[in-house]
C-alpha cells in the first residue's frame, strides 16, 4: 500500500473492547514510521478515540481488508470471527492481495486450524492465519505488557512480531495452534489459582481472619502469584464488577479438556475446575468479573 507517495504497511484491528481498546492504542502509539492502523466497529462513535490518535476509520470489515496487509482479531470466539469473515461487507470480500488474519482471540486450537485451512483454500492462499492469544489482563494491555502466545508459519509469524511488539512480549512457539495450546495452559492456572484464593479466602473469613490482612501476608509467600496481585482487592472489596466476564472461562477451560483429551492427559484438576466455571455460570454470575468465584465459594451447594 502507497500512501501520500510513502509505501505503508496497513494494520487493521476489530474488535476494540476492554481488551482490543488498549492494544490498539499502545499499536497507534508504538507504531514503527511505515504502519498505518486502520480500525473498524459496529459503532462509528467507539471509533472516535483512535481516530484522533491517528487511526483511520473503516466501514465495514471489507473496506478494512482492503486496506490491511495484516489484520488483527480480538472478539470472544470462532463464532463472532465468523461472522465478521462473512457475507458481501465481510472481511473475505475483502482479500485481494496476500494477507494476514491475526487471531488474538482464545479459541479453540483444532477450531482454528480448521478455519485456518478453509479461509486459505476459498482465498487461493491469500489469506493466511496466525494466533497470538494474550495473557496480561486489561491491566497487560493498558501497560502494553501483555504476554503474546504466537503460533503459526515461521515466515508469517516473523511478519507480525514487530507489530505485536508495540502491544507486549511476542514469542514463537510452534505452528498454527500453539498460541492457542498455551493459552489453554494459561488458563489452567489462572483457573486453578483463582479457585484456590477464593475458596481460601472463604474459609479464612468464616474462622474469624481479616482477610484485607491475610491476602497481602500470602502474597509474600509461596502461595503468591499475579492473580492474587491483581485479584486481592476485588475479593477484600468484594468488586466484581467485570473487566473480562468469568463466563470465558468455560470456553477456555473446555478447549483445555479437548487438548487434554488429544494428548491422553488426565488433568484431573483441569475437569474440575471446568465444573466449578460452568457451575458458576449456571449460578447466573458469569458475566461478573472472574474474582466473582470468591462469591460463588460461598454458596452452599445445597441450597
Amino acid at each position: 500500500m502507497v500512501i501520500n507517495d510513502v509505501p505503508k504497511i496497513g494494520v487493521g484491528v476489530i474488535g476494540l473492547g476492554s481488551m482490543g481498546a488498549p492494544m490498539t492504542h499502545n499499536l497507534l502509539s508504538h507504531r514503527a514510521d511505515d504502519v498505518e492502523v486502520f480500525v473498524q466497529g459496529r459503532r462509528p462513535e467507539k471509533l472516535v478515540p483512535f481516530v484522533q490518535a491517528g487511526a483511520t476509520a473503516r466501514n465495514t470489515p471489507r473496506e478494512l481488508a482492503v486496506d490491511s496487509e495484516i489484520v488483527i482479531v480480538m472478539l470472544p470466539d470462532l463464532a463472532q470471527l465468523e461472522q465478521v469473515l462473512a457475507g458481501p461487507d465481510g472481511l473475505l470480500a475483502g482479500i485481494t492481495a496476500p494477507t494476514l488474519l491475526v487471531v488474538c482471540s482464545s479459541v479453540s486450537p483444532a477450531g482454528l486450524r480448521d478455519l485456518a485451512a478453509r479461509l486459505t483454500a476459498d482465498t487461493d492462499g491469500l489469506l493466511r492465519v496466525v494466533d497470538a492469544p494474550v495473557s496480561g489482563g486489561t491491566e497487560g494491555a493498558e501497560a502494553g505488557t501483555l504476554s503474546i502466545m504466537v503460533g503459526g508459519d515461521p515466515e508469517d509469524v516473523a511478519r507480525v512480531l514487530p507489530i505485536l511488539s508495540t502491544m507486549g512480549t511476542p514469542l514463537h512457539l510452534g505452528p498454527l495452534g500453539s498460541g492457542q495450546v498455551a493459552k489453554a495452559c494459561n488458563q489452567m492456572i489462572v483457573a486453578a489459582t483463582m479457585t484456590a484464593v477464593a475458596e481460601a479466602a472463604v474459609v479464612a473469613e468464616r474462622a474469624g481472619i481479616d482477610v484485607a490482612a491475610l491476602l497481602p501476608l500470602l502474597q509474600g509467600g509461596y502461595a503468591g502469584s499475579r492473580v492474587l496481585e491483581t485479584k486481592a482487592e476485588r475479593i477484600i472489596t468484594r468488586d466484581y464488577t467485570p473487566t473480562g466476564i468469568a463466563a470465558f472461562m468455560v470456553k477456555d477451560l473446555t478447549a483445555a479438556v479437548a487438548e487434554a483429551d488429544a494428548t491422553g492427559t488426565a488433568a484431573r484438576q483441569l475437569r474440575t475446575n471446568l465444573g466449578v466455571f460452568t457451575d458458576l455460570v449456571d449460578a447466573g454470575l458469569g458475566e461478573e468479573d472472574l474474582a466473582v468465584v470468591h462469591r460463588f465459594a460461598e454458596i452452599d451447594p445445597l441450597d
